[in-house]
């Protein structure tokens, strides 16, 4: 069962879809690892214990903190979202294409560019993804990562290339390979659970924009809210305060009130918004569980 609300990471690398003056102050605020860990250990105080993250270098210092204390985080979970285009493209630009497979590629160095360059000359893609994922999860080694996301960029371009195999052979492979569960991350969560249902996965994890104001939700908000009536998946709200658009209560009074909405995704940089956030979600749950028992 996935915790009812994780803990994300955008605020550490400065994600903002709103402001740029605030990643700008994000940036300064966590450019050191352990302002990341000790705002992670606010969460944890607050409950939360699961961190749904990228794979951005940066993960890595911080998978090290939680191995070197196992007993604090004994519960601890986190769910890899892959891959970080920004880590790739980056690593392009300064090591060059032969630098950056020496880099990133686990394993076998010559018989993972054996399999990855029969994978480019034969167009065999579903080889690249399968890399793509076991070079990412070497900085999870030794943690709990029960589930294993493909980020929004991938899930969705290939949504729109109509390449299905591809979005099935990174859900089998995180299944054989890393004995996870896959979950998908997209801003088209209606169309990814039609492929999804057409291809034979049932009750699919899904992480999604969802909010009451459509803010990067590609089709209707009518659209989502069908599908968390009647159809069964985990589903999981991100974005819900519509990157500062909407007040957090009302915000969060709304994802409350849906159906079928598994877990709520957010981030926050301070202890305060971490604290007020948890308690929205935890009063606006006992409000919707007394309304229905009182029915």
């Amino acid at each position: 069962m996935i915790d009812r609300i994780l803990f994300g990471d955008n605020q550490f690398f400065a994600v903002n879809h709103i402001s740029d003056e605030k990643s700008r102050a994000q940036s300064i605020q966590f450019k050191n690892d352990d302002a990341i860990v000790k705002t992670l250990d606010h969460a944890r105080d607050a409950g939360l214990n699961t961190f749904m993250c990228t794979t951005h270098d940066r993960i890595s210092a911080i998978c090290d903190v939680i191995r070197r204390d196992p007993e604090k985080y004994e519960d601890y979970k986190i769910f890899p979202c892959m891959p970080y285009a920004h880590k790739y493209a980056n690593a392009v630009t300064e090591l060059g294409i032969t630098g950056t497979i020496k880099q990133y590629v686990p394993g076998n160095l010559f018989g993972s560019l054996f399999k990855g360059g029969m994978a480019v000359l034969s167009k065999d893609y579903i080889s690249l993804i399968e890399l793509m994922i076991d070079a990412e999860m070497k900085m999870f080694k030794g943690i709990n990562t029960p589930v294993i996301f493909l980020q929004n960029v991938i899930t969705d371009l290939l949504i729109g290339l109509k390449a299905e195999e591809i979005l099935m052979a990174y859900y089998n492979h995180v299944k054989k390979k890393h004995n996870a569960e896959p979950g998908f991350i997209t801003m088209n969560m209606p169309k990814l659970y039609e492929i999804l249902e057409r291809n034979g996965v049932e009750n699919p994890i899904i992480c999604s924009s969802i909010n009451k104001v459509g803010f990067r939700m590609s089709g209707s908000i009518e659209a989502y809210e069908q599908v968390l009536r009647t159809k069964r998946g985990r589903f999981i709200a991100m974005q819900v305060l519509a990157g500062g658009a909407i007040p957090p209560e009302e915000a969060l009074e709304y994802i409350c009130s849906l159906p079928n909405i598994e877990s709520v995704l957010f981030g926050a940089s301070s202890k305060r918004n971490i604290e007020s956030t948890v308690s929205y979600i935890n009063h606006f749950d006992e409000k919707q569980m007394t309304t229905a028992m009182a029915s």
